[in-house]
C-alpha cells in the first residue's frame, strides 16, 4: 500500500471517529436530565472547563445583586441588618449548603477565606482531641495553603506537623495523633480520598477528622454526617459558583460544638455580640465559627448562586461528572496520539473527582493554545492540563470539541 493510500485509509478512520463520538455526544446531551441547568448561567460559545477554579455566573445572580446594592444598602442602609435579613445569612446560608455536602441544619456557618476556616478548624480540633497529643497530621500533597496553616497553628498550639500521603494516615496514626487534615480531591491531580474510611481511622485512633472540601463539595456526595466528619471547611467559588473571593464555610458536627473553642473569638461570635462586655462568651451552634462582620455583599452573592441547586440531587450531579469524564478519556484517547499526554487521574470511580488531569510536554504552551481556541481549562506546573467538568453547564458536547482541540493542538505542536 502506498503513502498516499495509507494517509487517506487514517483520515478517513479519524473522520469515521470524529462523527462517531460527535453523534454520541449529542444523543448522551439529549438524554441529560440535567442539561437545562446549563440555561441558568451566563456562558459563551466556548467549552468552560475551569469551574474547579472558579465557577460560571448563574445569570439571575446580577439582578439579585443590584437589589442588595440598590434597595438593602441604598435605601434602607443599616435597617437591612434586621429587614434584608443581614445578620442571619452565615447561619442561613450555610443551611442551604449543608444538603449539597450531606450535613444536616445548624453545623454550618458561612464567612471568611477557607484559609481562615482552616486556621479555626485545626486549632479547635487540637484543642478538642485534649493533652498528650502533639502531632498534626497533614495530607503531603495538600494544596500549599492547607499547609501553611497547619503549620501556624502547630506552632501555636506546641504541636508538630507529620506529613503523609493520604493513603498512608491509617499506618501513621497513634497515640500522639490530635488532628489529621485531609483533602477530599487532590487539586492537582483530582484524586479522590477515602473519607469515610480514613475518618474512620482516625476515630480508632482517638484523634480529630478535618476535611478540606474545595474540590469535592457541589461535585461529588461527601456525607459529613453519615461518616461521622468532626470538622471541614470549603470554599464556594468553585462548584457552588459563588463568585470570586465568595466567602468559605466551617462545619462543626453538632456533637462537638460546645467543645469548639475558635482561635479567632471575634465580636461576632459572642453570646451577646451588642453587650459589647469585655468577657469572651461564645453562642452556641454554629455561630461559634463566625469571627467579624460578615462580607454581606459577597454573601449575598453567593445566596442567590446557590438557587440553581433547588431540585438538583446531588447524586445526579456525581453520575453526570462520571460520564462526562469518562467520555472525555475517551475522546482524548481517540483523538490524541500515543504518548503525547498521560491521564493523572485514576481511572476508577470510587478515586475520581470531577476533573481530569493530564500530565503533557509543553504544557503551558499547550494550554495557551487551548484557551486561544475557545477551549478554557487551567495549568498546575511544570507539567499538568487541568479540566474541571462542573456537571451543572458542561455536557458532553464540550466534552469532545474539548478533546478535538487538544489533539489539534498537538499535532500542530508535532509538526512546528
Amino acid at each position: 500500500m502506498s503513502e498516499t493510500t495509507t494517509t487517506t485509509t487514517n483520515t478517513t478512520a479519524t473522520t469515521t471517529t470524529t462523527d462517531a463520538l460527535r453523534e454520541r455526544a449529542l444523543k448522551l446531551d439529549a438524554a441529560d436530565p440535567l442539561a437545562d441547568r446549563r440555561e441558568l448561567f451566563a456562558l459563551d460559545d466556548g467549552v468552560y472547563l475551569d469551574g474547579n477554579s472558579l465557577g460560571a455566573l448563574p445569570a439571575h445572580v446580577p439582578a439579585r445583586v443590584q437589589d442588595v446594592l440598590i434597595r438593602q444598602w441604598g435605601e434602607l442602609r443599616i435597617r437591612s441588618w434586621d429587614e434584608s435579613g443581614w445578620w442571619t445569612a452565615p447561619e442561613r446560608i450555610g443551611d442551604r449548603i449543608a444538603p449539597l455536602v450531606g450535613a444536616a441544619a445548624g453545623q454550618i456557618v458561612v464567612g471568611d477565606s477557607t484559609s481562615v476556616n482552616v486556621f479555626k478548624a485545626v486549632v479547635a480540633a487540637a484543642r478538642i482531641a485534649g493533652e498528650g497529643r502533639d502531632e498534626i497530621l497533614v495530607d503531603a500533597t495538600t494544596f500549599p495553603t492547607d499547609g501553611y496553616i497547619a503549620a501556624s497553628a502547630a506552632r501555636l498550639t506546641g504541636h508538630r506537623i507529620v506529613p503523609v500521603a493520604p493513603a498512608d494516615v491509617p499506618a501513621a496514626l497513634g497515640p500522639r495523633t490530635a488532628v489529621v487534615l485531609l483533602n477530599h480531591v487532590d487539586y492537582r491531580s483530582g484524586r479522590l480520598h477515602d473519607l469515610p474510611g480514613l475518618t474512620a481511622a482516625v476515630h480508632a485512633a482517638g484523634a480529630v477528622a478535618v476535611w478540606d472540601l474545595c474540590h469535592s463539595a457541589g461535585a461529588l456526595p461527601v456525607g459529613l454526617d453519615e461518616h461521622g466528619v468532626d470538622l471541614a471547611v470549603g470554599c464556594t467559588y468553585k462548584y457552588l459558583n459563588g463568585g470570586p473571593g465568595s466567602p468559605a464555610y466551617l462545619y462543626v458536627a453538632e456533637r462537638h460544638q460546645a467543645a469548639f473553642d475558635s482561635p479567632l473569638p471575634g465580636w461576632n461570635s459572642h453570646a451577646d455580640p451588642f453587650g459589647m462586655t469585655p468577657g469572651y462568651a461564645p453562642a452556641d451552634g454554629s455561630a461559634r465559627g463566625r469571627v467579624g462582620t460578615p462580607d454581606i455583599v459577597s454573601m449575598l452573592t453567593l445566596e442567590a448562586a446557590l438557587d440553581v441547586w433547588d431540585g438538583v440531587a446531588v447524586d445526579a450531579v456525581r453520575a453526570k461528572s462520571l460520564a462526562l469524564t469518562d467520555f472525555f478519556l475517551e475522546c482524548v484517547e481517540a483523538y490524541v496520539p500515543a504518548g503525547r499526554v498521560t491521564s493523572v487521574t485514576p481511572a476508577a470511580h470510587a478515586e475520581r473527582g470531577s476533573q481530569v488531569a493530564l500530565r503533557c510536554d509543553d504544557a503551558e504552551s499547550v494550554m495557551r493554545r487551548l484557551i486561544e481556541r475557545g477551549v478554557v481549562g487551567d495549568l498546575r506546573r511544570p507539567d499538568v492540563l487541568r479540566f474541571g467538568f462542573t456537571p451543572l453547564y458542561v455536557g458532553f458536547a464540550d466534552a469532545e470539541r474539548a478533546a478535538r482541540v487538544l489533539a489539534e493542538v498537538l499535532a500542530e505542536s508535532a509538526g512546528a
